[in-house]
Parts: structure tokens; sequence; C-alpha cells
């Protein structure tokens, strides 16, 4: 059965990103339908697949990460507006039997994500 999974590595401290707002997005279009809001935990990661079962359906998604508030939560000095605020990772998910799993490695200043295991 598939799923869909996150975590969030903090590549400026070299750390999870613990207490991250995560929100989950379904697209069609131009259209964006809200799914799920997630806090990350303290390994970084949901505590629960975002989607399994009959919810993972093929079709576009959007992860959107606050990043930028996490990093002013810990006292980071940025300059405003942020350079790294909200990263928004769009993605496609063409087999719902698989696992989908959609890592965010951020810090102030960059990102990036792949497809993990």
């Amino acid at each position: 059965m598939g799923k869909l999974t996150t975590h969030v590595l903090d590549t400026a401290h070299g750390r999870p990103g613990a207490n991250i707002t995560v929100e989950l997005f379904a697209l069609n279009g131009d259209t964006r339908r809200a799914i799920k809001t997630i806090q990350t935990n303290e390994d970084g990661r949901a505590d629960a697949p975002l989607l399994e079962g009959a919810e993972f359906e093929t079709g576009e998604y959007e992860l959107l990460f606050h990043a930028g508030d996490y990093f002013a939560k810990l006292g980071v000095k940025v300059p405003e507006p942020r350079f790294v605020d909200r990263v928004a990772l769009r993605f496609g998910i063409a087999d719902s039997a698989s696992h989908y799993h959609v890592p965010l490695l951020v810090s102030p200043w960059s990102y990036s994500t792949y497809r993990g295991s």
C-alpha cells in the first residue's frame, strides 16, 4: 500500500527541523485544495504518513514548509523580507502503490529536495 511521508533537515545547524509547520495541498490545474497541516516532531518528521490508504491517490500535490518561521524562532538573524521563507514543493504521484518520501534540506539561504525512500 502506498503512502506519502516527509521530513525536514536543518542544514545550517546540522540537525532535524523540529516543530516546522507543513501544509499539504492537492492540485488540480490552478486550484489548490488543503488536505492537512502538521508540525514536524523532534526528529523533523511527521508522526504519521501525510497520505495513505484510500486517501493516497495519483495526482499533483504541494507541500508548503514554513521554514522562515522556524529559523526566526531559533533567533537566526536574516534580512526582511526573508530569502528563504515558505518553501513550496510541487510534485506528482504516479503510482499509488508506492512509497513517496519528500524530504526538505533547508537553511536560511538555500534548500533542496529529492525523492527519498
